[in-house]
């Protein structure tokens, strides 16, 4: 089974040819002392001779057709496989959801980015393979941070957006009370090209948020760009940001330069619009852009015959999507963020 990943170095490929076996956990080393675990299908763990400081997740395909991510991340896993680099952390790389790679959609049968801390099992509980899928995920992080007493914790979620953006790339800082925002990290965003932030005001059950109140890891949801099929993304585009994922592997601390509020674009989430029935329906066209923004008493959307207007006297909306089932999001509404507690 494991011949294929040894003779093509391509991980991507070794976990569709596998999407319907039991794949064993296997550990072999590399010719330079790093260890190599697989640990289930999409799952593959590099951890250097030497100790390590960071220990840091980085996940793609929570939503099988944001292959921008995929591409990026298989991309490092090859060059890890072939020795073109060598890591000096702990990295566990998760392709999240495999069947909704091959079926070319967001999901499957439900969104598994709505299942973590514990989502999975409530409600219809383990019913479909992205709730079991969703739990996995989260033993597998549980026990890569336990395993190591590293002094900081890092995860990327990777994803792309539905829809184009006023702001390209961007990420969402998952709601951590009584924790400052790392300025680091948000300059190490800036350096990959996501130059906008998003502070997020409540827990979800997102992957990010998970990791971050779970295990205090600096994660962030990190939007890059439009959904575009295989083959069919610029790749120019993210050359900043694989030349800095390769680094945060390489380098045992990173240069960064100090921390500067006008290099970003800093929003908080000011509220989540919920579909309560099946009516609901925004004002605005279908191709408005993520981070439009709308005045004060402009009617976003309706539902069961009553108007929901702009609260503040500015609110960009971002992730806009009326056809989620009931009782799910169906827009972030944001304010700027110029004063929030940054360190």
């Amino acid at each position: 089974m494991f011949q294929q990943l040894m003779d093509d170095k391509d991980f991507l490929a070794f976990t569709l040819t596998n999407i319907n076996n039991k794949v064993p956990a296997q550990r072999f080393e590399l010719s330079n002392k790093t260890t190599v675990t697989i640990l289930d299908n999409g799952i593959i763990c590099f951890e250097p001779a030497q100790g390590s400081t960071k220990d840091i997740v980085l996940s793609c395909a929570i939503h099988g057709n944001e292959t921008a991510p995929i591409e990026i991340c298989n991309e490092l896993i090859s060059n890890l496989l072939k020795e073109k680099i060598v890591t000096k952390h702990r990295v566990l790389f998760i392709v999240g959801n495999p069947d909704s790679i091959l079926t070319q959609t967001r999901f499957v049968e439900e969104n598994m980015n709505r299942l973590f801390s514990g989502a999975h099992s409530s409600g219809l509980g383990l019913s479909n393979k992205e709730r079991i899928r969703a739990k996995k995920l989260e033993e597998y992080v549980a026990d890569f941070y336990r395993q190591n007493n590293s002094s900081q914790r890092i995860h990327y979620d990777l994803h792309t957006a539905i829809k184009p953006s006023k702001h390209e790339k961007f990420a969402i800082y998952p709601y951590r009370p009584g924790r400052s925002f790392s300025a680091e990290q948000m300059m190490f965003l800036a350096a990959c090209d996501v130059d906008t932030i998003l502070f997020h005001h409540e827990p979800t059950t997102t992957f990010s948020y998970y990791s971050s109140e779970q295990f205090n890891a600096d994660a962030f949801t990190v939007e890059l760009g439009k959904v575009m099929p295989f083959g069919e993304n610029d790749m120019v585009k993210f050359a900043n940001t694989k030349n800095m994922l390769r680094l945060l592997l390489t380098e045992q601390q990173l240069s960064l330069p100090a921390f500067d509020k006008d290099k970003l674009n800093l929003y908080k989430v000011s509220r989540s619009i919920y579909k309560h029935v099946d009516d609901f329906k925004f004002t605005f066209d279908k191709s408005t852009v993520n981070f439009t923004g709308f005045e004060q008493n402009h009617v976003l959307a309706t539902e069961a015959g009553a108007e929901i207007k702009v609260i503040h006297p500015y609110e960009a909306i971002v992730f806009p999507n009326e056809n989620v089932p009931v009782g799910q999001r169906t827009v972030l509404c944001l304010v700027p963020a110029p004063n929030e507690d940054i360190q």
